[in-house]
């Protein structure tokens, strides 16, 4: 029986304004899609116009200006609507979702949902949950004392994964979904037994241990910043927030 890791897996990964899931917005996403190793990926792009000013800061790490999301980007509303329909497309079919740092991208698409569509993420997966695989919070359970960061970049180089176009979401996604299989390939006699969605209860408390270990450390080094220990959705902040 072919294992989780080299069967169908979708991968998702957005561009945004700024890290802010509450406040910035989504101006390019993708979601990419490969059936088997080796097999050639099918790649769904969105640009979107966010509606609202593109830092420079941003701009500078994936490329794209104010001006061309103004002339080239969709309004945000169907967008978020096509993106979550195939999420959902893809859970209802059993294939997991790769999502590296999902509750980034993850938590960002529900409050865009919010925002344009009245709507929010859980809603679209009442019926069939979603599976999500987020190579940073399996690798850093399985290799948990192992020195350095763990951005993408530094997850491609240790796993030996191409990145071209770094910060461009297909690229992005794309890696993301390799790194998870050379993970799972890795760590076949610790994984190969569990299935998605065994796995994705079990990251929700890795996260959480995780996000614990590193609210400590923040502790330790005078640092007032909050980890949140939600995964792979942050809940919505009262309205009071």
């Amino acid at each position: 029986m072919t294992s989780w890791y080299e069967g169908p897996l979708a991968a998702f990964d957005t561009e945004t304004t700024g890290v802010d899931v509450e406040t910035d917005r989504i101006v390019s996403a993708a979601v990419v899609v490969q059936d088997a190793p080796g097999t050639r990926p099918r790649i769904c792009r969105w640009l979107v116009n966010p509606g609202v000013p593109v830092p420079e800061a941003a701009t500078e790490v994936h490329g794209l200006t104010e001006e061309h999301l103004q002339h080239n980007g969709r309004w945000p509303a169907p967008v978020m609507y096509e993106i979550a329909e195939q999420l959902a497309e893809h859970a209802a079919m059993g294939r997991p979702l790769v999502v590296m740092n999902a509750p980034f991208d993850l938590t960002l698409l529900d409050r865009e949902l919010r925002r344009h569509r009245a709507s929010s993420l859980d809603r679209w997966f009442e019926s069939v949950p979603l599976r999500v695989l987020d190579p940073r919070v399996l690798d850093k359970h399985l290799d948990r004392y192992r020195k350095g960061r763990r951005t993408l970049t530094d997850l491609c180089a240790h796993y030996g994964v191409e990145l071209q176009d770094a910060h461009d979401a297909a690229a992005d996604a794309l890696a993301a979904l390799e790194v998870v299989r050379a993970v799972g390939r890795r760590f076949a006699t610790r994984l190969e037994r569990l299935s998605p969605a065994e796995l994705h209860t079990l990251q929700t408390d890795w996260h959480a241990a995780q996000a614990r270990g590193l609210q400590a450390w923040f502790a330790r080094s005078g640092s007032e910043e909050i980890v949140s220990t939600d995964w792979p959705l942050r809940p919505e902040l009262p309205a009071a927030a």
